[in-house]
């Protein structure tokens, strides 16, 4: 053993100290943590009996589900780095990041089986390590989930992962057509998971709703917070969100916390009060909100719905881990804030274009320094030296500090759009809008939206002489890009229309205060 454990280790030492508790469940089935650390155990072996050896990447497409929970363990204990895929993709982005990553295997839940099947051909992973679960009967080319299980060992893997391995690969979306995939270790995983009990005061007895996906950083931190101190993770296993069921499952599940996005706060505040009164919510003690900024008004009516917890709100990235917290006594104190640094992190640095820091009320380019940043872009040294100042790194954000240390995120550097919690950047957008045959020029902007946040919009340049509607290019976009990154509203300009810099590059901040002024706002 190598100094800090990692969550495989950790979760055998759980499987050790309460057998019989539930560790991990979904809506449909639930295990013990004895049971847990053995099928993850199993699967670690079985993946490890396919050929793969410790470092190779396991891609993994599927909706929530409690077999997350066993993929993250078994790669956390056999030294195998899990590759999530977001469900939301379609083909071509899928396939990118299995052959960037150059995955070793594959494991897909049978509902997204058509997926990858249209992309299959011509993938680099071996035909024998293709993996499916989710129904009896095991398609054709696939292993099954359950019989490798079956026929693995229940015992720890002869060569655990070590704290500095890598643990995953998650892809974020790329600022130039693709993403990237920033790597994270164990070391950093467990000190996060540490960071976290300590911000939130963690006990065993807690109990996590994981609502949002799986293949999220958001999820993935919290999993490991609650797998590390020993509480039991409940993953809402459906594709999409439903309020009404949210709100029922914390009273059947007795959950204590949950991380949400103020998109999926907003459409449970909207359930009807009479139906809201039905469940139970006594038990709730801590509530997370984070991934987009959030109303005053829906965080009164959140703390008045739960009214035993706390809310907290966060600021994080995939490769910063968290980077400030506000907790529940500072939430009408600092409005409009995001908190200060999160336990265990060094101050933070808010940089102007030549690298000086900016005095306190100007705004800077936002620099954090922790024990659980990640490891670097995978294969993209350039990209992973632009994002460090010595130890300090920095996903592109511009933010402003206050007299007392408070951070106020605003603006997005790289012109990052969030709708529904979701990252889109509209060069990627812009880069499958511009093959359009009738389509000149376009610029792709987030615009206030009173459901999502921002939402995507384009605005459109069309050839001379075409006749572009903009339901039409929208549906054309339905095939080439996941449905959160599409245009949910496209309006037509002139090429005069889009503000453009003394290089010709279209200024998005301006286009965007232009279409606000508008009306664009709803």
């Amino acid at each position: 053993m190598n100094g800090l454990l990692t969550i495989g280790q950790m979760l055998a030492a759980q499987a050790r100290l309460q057998p019989n508790r539930i560790g991990a469940r979904d809506l449909e089935r639930a295990m013990t943590f004895r049971e847990w650390n053995a099928r993850s155990c199993r699967l670690a072996n079985a993946l490890l009996g396919l050929g793969l050896r410790k470092g190779d990447r396991v891609a993994v497409l599927a909706y929530n589900c409690v077999e997350w929970a066993e993929i993250y363990a078994a790669a956390a204990k056999s030294g195998l780095v899990a590759v999530p895929i977001n469900f939301r993709l379609v083909g071509p982005e899928i396939r990118y990041i299995v052959e960037d990553a150059e995955a070793s295997a594959l494991i897909v839940q049978d509902a997204l089986f058509q997926e990858v099947e249209a992309i299959r051909e011509g993938l680099s992973i071996p035909s024998g390590n293709y993996v499916h679960f989710g129904r009896p009967n095991c398609p054709t080319g696939y292993r099954s989930y359950e019989d490798l299980l079956a026929a693995a060992s229940d015992g720890e893997p002869a060569d655990p992962a070590r704290p500095e391995d890598p643990w995953t690969l998650m892809y974020t979306s790329g600022t130039t057509g693709n993403p990237k995939g920033a790597i994270r270790g164990h070391r950093g995983m467990s000190m996060l998971a540490l960071m976290t009990e300590v911000e939130l005061s963690l006990h065993r007895r807690d109990d996590a709703l994981l609502v949002m996906p799986m293949c999220h950083a958001n999820s993935l931190n919290f999993f490991s917070a609650f797998t590390y101190v020993g509480g039991t993770v409940t993953i809402f296993s459906r594709k999409s969100f439903d309020p009404e069921l949210c709100l029922r499952t914390f009273g059947e599940t007795g959950a204590t916390f949950t991380s949400l996005v103020p998109t999926q706060y907003g459409m449970m505040l909207d359930v009807p009060a009479a139906d809201r009164e039905r469940h139970r919510f006594d038990r709730v003690e801590k509530l997370m909100i984070s991934s987009a900024p959030a109303r005053v008004e829906t965080k009164r009516a959140v703390m008045k719905m739960f009214p035993n917890s706390g809310l907290f709100e966060l600021y994080g990235s995939t490769e910063a881990g968290w980077v400030t917290m506000l907790h529940p006594h500072e939430q009408f104190d600092k409005l409009g804030t995001v908190g200060r640094e999160v336990v265990g992190s060094a101050p933070i640095r808010l940089l102007d274009d030549n690298g000086r820091e900016v005095p306190d009320g100007q705004p800077g380019e936002l620099f954090s320094c922790s024990p659980y940043c990640f490891d670097g872009y995978w294969k993209q040294p350039e990209k992973t030296r632009e994002a460090f100042i010595g130890d300090y790194c920095t996903v592109g954000d511009v933010a402003l500090r206050d007299d007392e240390g408070y951070i106020r995120l605003i603006d997005r550097k790289k012109n990052l759009i969030i709708t529904g919690g979701e990252n889109v950047y509209p060069t990627e957008i812009e880069a499958v809008l511009a093959g359009h045959p009738e389509i000149q020029d376009v610029a792709v902007i987030g615009l206030p939206d009173d459901k999502w946040g921002e939402r995507v919009h384009a605005v459109v340049v069309p050839k001379k002489g075409a006749a572009l509607a903009s339901d039409t290019l929208m549906e054309w976009c339905k095939p080439l890009l996941a449905g959160y990154k599409r245009p949910r509203s496209v309006s037509l300009a002139a090429p005069d229309d889009l503000p453009r810099t003394a290089t010709g590059k279209v200024q998005h901040r301006l286009l965007r205060q232009k279409m606000i002024d508008k009306g664009g706002a709803r």
